[in-house]
């Protein structure tokens, strides 16, 4: 049976997000991630874990100016000291939060030399932050029009080139259902590289239950790859998110 992470930039929404961390382990989850907590103390981060029981999962490193429209600068050329930049303040949260994973989102570029600058960057950074497990995530280009990392075929190709122990693929089951389909195949064909798991609804990334997708089939397949890791729950609530929690009951451990 799958475990599952709350995303707290995702949900509990209705919650200063510090109180989150607290509500996601009433609710019954046993992990949390985040998105992005840059503008919070990471020592008031650690307070809020360790008083409300749950592990952290990951948490994103900076995106760039987010709302200049920037959602990551790893497959940027010619920002490649403004990416090593977005790695300090990811470390020093790190360094007191001690995750397991880290996502680094690749960028908006269509620059043919995108491939081989999210490469380089990759690379540096495994080694910049060598007890972390960074992901790369294959994001659908409905909701981010432009991104350069679409597929998971690509994704694996860009970290068997970097070949370093410490990258994995987040695979993210509402984008790939956006991008390519064929889930059940996918987590099979995948297996050997995944680092973490998302899930949402599809089409409207709502609850998981509500869409085109058969979750209790993904979520065997899930099993049936030796996944032991958490599977992140990165939607956004149709409403109160207590209220579309039915789909955990089966799944709620405390």
């Amino acid at each position: 049976m799958p475990r599952f992470s709350a995303n707290l930039s995702t949900m509990f929404r209705e919650r200063p997000f510090l109180k989150r961390f607290a509500v996601a382990a009433a609710a019954g989850f046993e992990a949390v991630e985040y998105q992005f907590a840059y503008d919070h103390d990471p020592a008031d981060i650690r307070e809020a874990i360790a008083a409300s029981g749950v592990t952290l999962a990951l948490f994103n490193a900076p995106p760039g100016d987010f709302a200049a429209g920037e959602r990551g600068l790893a497959a940027l050329p010619g920002r490649a000291a403004d990416f090593a930049a977005t790695l300090e303040p990811a470390a020093a949260h790190a360094a007191v939060l001690a995750p397991p994973a880290l996502h680094v989102m690749s960028g908006i570029t269509g620059d043919p030399a995108a491939r081989d600058t999210l490469i380089r960057n990759l690379a540096a950074a495994t080694t910049r932050l060598p007890d972390i497990t960074l992901l790369i995530e294959p994001i659908n280009t409905r909701d981010v029009p432009g991104y350069f990392l679409t597929r998971q075929r690509q994704g694996i190709e860009i970290i068997e080139a970097v070949g370093a122990e410490n990258l994995k693929l987040q695979f993210d089951v509402y984008h790939r259902q956006i991008m390519e389909g064929d889930l059940i195949r996918g987590l099979e064909d995948c297996a050997p590289h995944i680092g973490h798991i998302q899930i949402a609804g599809t089409p409207g990334r709502h609850e998981p239950d509500i869409g085109e997708i058969s979750y209790p089939a993904v979520f065997e397949a899930i099993d049936a790859i030796g996944y032991a890791g958490f599977v992140g729950c990165e939607y956004m609530p149709k409403a109160r998110t207590e209220d579309g929690l039915g789909w955990f009951a089966p799944y709620r451990h405390r």
